[in-house]
């Protein structure tokens, strides 16, 4: 199998086989995606902070 050959089928198989997102779904999807990522940021963010409180203040009374 040549280098082309391999270009054309894969080609051929984007065009007729692959079923392609509507831009209206994919713009919702990737809102959903940003908005998870913010809340999943803030859970880790509340969870660092609190442990770094509670480390510091087992530190501190010793």
């Amino acid at each position: 199998m040549s280098v082309v050959s391999f270009i054309k089928g894969s080609i051929e198989e984007l065009r007729q086989n692959v079923t392609w997102t509507k831009y209206s779904e994919l713009q919702s999807n990737s809102f959903l995606v940003i908005v998870a990522s913010i809340v999943f940021a803030i859970v880790i963010g509340i969870i660092n902070f609190g442990f770094d409180f509670v480390l510091k203040w087992f530190y501190q009374a010793f």
